[in-house]
């Protein structure tokens, strides 16, 4: 046969293949009903195992066994995905645990930030928060998460990622030993400065002292000089021990107004070698709530340690119409090469589409985790 010969057999096949895949739904949407009816999950690893079994045993080669399994797990995917839509359009989805709310109370409340006074937590503080609020700083990002989690905060401001250093690791895992939620973002435009007590000259400086992400940022500038370069906890922390030790050869690189509330001079302004460095901070709270208009959600899930695993649970996204914007992986303490994903998509969680990909995710993943609406 000629190749238009061999095409036309495959037009064939494959209008019987489309065929038999529509039956297939139609039967798939009969199994939703009846999982309806009874309450019985969608997901049942097992049945599909068998299934999976039974139809790479037909085939007669191990090409075709290899492949018959591949399209099968897709097949069922789908299958998976369309009950789970039609359950959530009839209100089985079950109730998130989260509420919405018109606006966040800002009026009155009590904020903590980490760091010193000055530092850049402060600053977005500042600029998310209007007036009249109650603040006040701890030394760690554990510190400040335990502060709303006992109620001695209302909200807590925290870094999580920033634009040329990266995400804040040590944040991400706290998000998930604690019970609080995201419920706003504040980007801040990065400008480190090098700061040193009055009367101190760039050339009397041998000793730098900030965050370490800050050393990062500006390491173009550090690098070029002949000074040792010291990590502390904060960059705020930094120009405080710079200003209370009163050292000439001592400067730290931290923000201007940590330079004012400290009384430093500022010796050298946007030290940092990009110039569109920002850091993006995220508010928490301990309560189950979200903005009725957020439009970005954050969760956080463990898969099995499977080839594929990861690809089944981001393909809910997909058939969700879901655009994601962020994925993270972190070590999973004392399981070795097992990993945790963190993902942002944008929507909402009273929205159907976000229910039904939420829903199959609970299902098949394990230890999924809603990290916050905002």
């Amino acid at each position: 046969m000629d190749l238009s010969d061999l095409r036309e057999r495959l037009d064939r096949i494959d209008r019987q293949i489309v065929e038999l895949y529509e039956a297939r739904m139609e039967v798939c949407s009969e199994v939703a009903a009846a999982k309806l009816a009874t309450g019985k999950k969608v997901y049942d690893r097992t049945r599909e195992t068998q299934k999976l079994n039974a139809v790479r045993d037909m085939t007669h080669n191990a090409f075709n066994r290899q492949g018959i399994g591949e399209l099968f797990e897709q097949i069922m995917a789908m299958s998976r995905k369309l009950q789970y839509q039609i359950l959530t359009e009839h209100g089985s989805g079950g109730r998130l645990p989260f509420i919405g709310v018109d606006t966040l109370d800002t009026q009155k409340v009590s904020v903590v930030f980490q760091g010193a006074e000055g530092a850049y937590s402060q600053m977005a503080m500042e600029r998310y928060f209007p007036d009249g609020i109650n603040s006040f700083h701890v030394d760690t990002f554990r510190d400040a998460m335990s502060a709303i989690d006992e109620g001695s905060a209302d909200f807590a401001v925290l870094p999580i990622e920033n634009s040329t250093a990266g995400i804040v690791n040590e944040m991400y895992d706290l998000l998930v030993e604690f019970e609080n939620y995201i419920v706003g973002e504040q980007f801040l435009k990065v400008e480190h400065c090098l700061l040193a007590v009055p009367g101190a000259k760039p050339e009397d400086i041998d000793t730098v002292y900030s965050h370490p992400q800050s050393l990062m940022q500006s390491a173009r500038y550090l690098n070029a000089r002949p000074w040792r370069q010291i990590s502390m906890q904060n960059n705020a922390f930094a120009a405080q021990k710079v200003a209370q030790e009163g050292i000439r050869t001592q400067a730290a690189v931290a923000s201007e107004l940590a330079g004012r509330i400290y009384g430093l001079e500022v010796l050298e302004k946007g030290i940092n070698q990009s110039s569109t460095n920002s850091t993006r901070f995220i508010i928490v709270t301990n309560q189950k709530i979200f903005r009725k208009d957020a439009k970005k959600v954050s969760i956080c899930f463990e898969v099995p340690h499977e080839s594929g695993s990861l690809y089944h649970m981001l393909s809910h996204f997909i058939y969700n119409n879901l655009n994601m914007t962020k994925i993270e992986s972190r070590p999973i303490e004392e399981r070795n090469w097992e990993y945790r994903f963190f993902v942002d998509f944008e929507g909402n969680l009273a929205d159907c589409a976000v229910k039904n990909a939420l829903r199959g995710l609970r299902e098949e993943c394990r230890n999924m985790k809603i990290l916050g609406n905002y």
